[in-house]
C-alpha cells in the first residue's frame, strides 16, 4: 500500500481481513493506520515510495494522488509482474477495485468499470443506509433453513424460498426468536398450512 491517507486507510482495513502481509508505504498517516502499525498488524516504512519497493509484491495500491509516483510505481508493476491498482486513475490500474458494501455473511460489490469510481462510491455509501440490507441478518437462519431442508431430501423450488423470506424473520432474528423462525420457515416450506 503507497499512500497513508483515509483512501489507503480504508483498503488496508480491508487487506487486514485476509491471510496476506500488508507493507504501507508513506511517510505520514492516518490515525488509525499508525496505530496498527503501533501494533504490529503490518509494516510502516515511513518514508515516499521509491523504485523497488514492489520487488517481490504480489498486488499493490496506490493511493498517493501524485501522478508521477503513480506512474513509476506502474512501470515498476509492469517489470515485476505485480498487479496494480491505482486508485481514481484507471490508466494505469491491471485491476478494478469494486466498492464493496458488506453486512454480515452478505458481500455486494459495485462496479462502474473504472467509469466513475466516485459513482461507486456513492453507491456504496447509499447502501450502506438501506434497510433492505436489514435482510442481511436472516443469512445464518436461511442457512440453518436450507441445511435441515437438504437433510430431509426435500426438493424446494426457487419460488417458495422467496416466499418465506420477510421482514417478519428479520423481527425475529432481531428478537432472538431464532428457532421460532426456523419452524416457521420449515412448515412454510413443506407447504402445510398454518
Amino acid at each position: 500500500m503507497v499512500g497513508g491517507g483515509p483512501i489507503a486507510e480504508g483498503k488496508v482495513r480491508n487487506l487486514m481481513k485476509h491471510p496476506c502481509e500488508v507493507v504501507l508505504i508513506s511517510p505520514d498517516a492516518t490515525d488509525a493506520l499508525t496505530e496498527w502499525a503501533v501494533d504490529g498488524r503490518f509494516e510502516w516504512k515511513r518514508r515516499e515510495y521509491r523504485e523497488g519497493d514492489l520487488k517481490g509484491a504480489f498486488l499493490a495500491i496506490g493511493a498517493t494522488g501524485v501522478l508521477e509516483v503513480d506512474r513509476l510505481m506502474a512501470e515498476e508493476a509492469e517489470r515485476e509482474r505485480v498487479l496494480l491498482n491505482v486508485v481514481d486513475y484507471v490508466p494505469l490500474c491491471m485491476f478494478i477495485a469494486p466498492s464493496i458494501v458488506e453486512r454480515g455473511p452478505v458481500t455486494f460489490a459495485i462496479s462502474t468499470s473504472g467509469a466513475s469510481p466516485a459513482l461507486a462510491r456513492k453507491l456504496r455509501e447509499s447502501m450502506q443506509e438501506n434497510e433492505l440490507l436489514d435482510y442481511a441478518e436472516i443469512a445464518g437462519l436461511l442457512s440453518k433453513a436450507r441445511m435441515e431442508v437438504k437433510r430431509r431430501g426435500w426438493k424446494i423450488p426457487p419460488d417458495r424460498w422467496q416466499e418465506v423470506i420477510d421482514r417478519k424473520l428479520v423481527e425475529a432474528v432481531r428478537e432472538g426468536r431464532e428457532a421460532e423462525a426456523l419452524k416457521d420457515i420449515l412448515r412454510k416450506l413443506s407447504g402445510e398450512e398454518s
